[in-house]
């Protein structure tokens, strides 16, 4: 269905609450004319599998996709301030998700248990990312958390067993109870700013070492259940073997660690090149397979 700008001479400006629930649709596009998507308005429509969102769009109502199970492709237009309660919840076939920078506000269980969802990308207008969010988004590896973002709530990102590392912008100034709870294959997570309150059960039973930068503040030898350790990788001792340039690293241990290079400074685009655990004793090697292709090489470090 591709919903109409206008119809019978009279512009189409919002969809009702309900309007197409459990209806057959396979696929629908809302015109840039609407402002507005009801509570429920596709719930369980169990056949769509993908919906275009006009940039007209400010507000995505509770439960509006809610249990369209088939849906594999959703496009949030730029002008979505809101999305909903539980607006895509049990959406399993959602593999990815970009939330545009216009939108400030995840609601609670937005897309709670969409199970094949791996990676999200959240825009850097939200400051706020709702209760259960992303819990249970099993298949979830990756998630990018904008320095916009001042608060997780509770449970945001709980049972998100794939998710293996998470950095937390210096902007979060709360992180809810149990936010990242049962995520056990979740290793490491990277603090960029002082420590905010710790509740004592944000990385309850995960495997996880929290890590924080020199110069900040609040940290102790725990947050939230889990040790911490200082982020201090440095480069030393300097190589060259076999036309191929390199360098030993030294950081916390058993952390992981990705190296980056470019090759102009003025006009830098950094590339990953490689990416290493330290050892037991916190050393790792690196070596610059590409170095003999490049007359000049940069490089720096950071965090997965």
């Amino acid at each position: 269905m591709v919903i109409p700008a206008a119809t019978n001479g009279f512009p189409v400006t919002s969809i009702g609450e309900e309007a197409f629930v459990e209806s057959l649709l396979t696929s629908v596009t809302i015109p840039n004319s609407v402002t507005s998507i009801g509570d429920g308005a596709f719930t369980v429509c169990a056949s769509l599998t993908s919906a275009t969102i006009g940039t007209g769009v400010t507000n995505i109502g509770e439960g509006a996709f809610a249990g369209c199970t088939s849906l594999t492709s959703v496009t949030i237009g730029n002008g979505v301030t809101s999305i909903g309660i539980q607006a895509f919840y049990n959406c399993r076939s959602l593999t990815s998700v970009t939330i545009p920078n216009s939108v400030t506000s995840i609601g609670e269980g937005a897309f709670f248990e969409c199970t094949n969802l791996t990676s999200v990308t959240i825009g850097t207008g939200v400051t706020n990312i709702g209760d259960n969010a992303f819990a249970y988004c099993i298949s979830l590896t990756s998630a990018t958390i904008p320095d916009s973002v001042t608060s997780i709530g509770d449970q945001a990102f709980r049972g998100c067993s794939s998710l293996t590392n998470v950095t937390i912008p210096n902007s979060v100034t709360s992180i809810g109870e149990v936010a990242f709870l049962e995520c056990t294959s979740l290793k490491s997570a990277y603090f960029q700013g002082n420590a905010p309150p710790d509740n004592g059960n944000a990385f309850s039973g995960d495997p996880a070492t929290v890590y924080y930068l020199s110069g900040t503040t609040g940290w102790g030898p725990t947050f939230g259940s889990v040790p911490t350790a200082l982020w201090n990788p440095q480069a030393n001792t300097l190589s060259f073997a076999s036309g191929h340039f390199g360098f030993n690293l030294t950081g916390p241990t058993n952390a992981v660690i990705v190296v980056e290079a470019c090759t102009n400074l003025s006009h830098a685009v950094w590339l990953p090149v490689a990416t290493n655990t330290f050892s037991g004793s916190g050393t790792s090697a690196f070596s610059d397979f590409q170095s003999g292709a490049h007359p000049t090489r940069f490089y720096r470090v950071r965090s997965p």
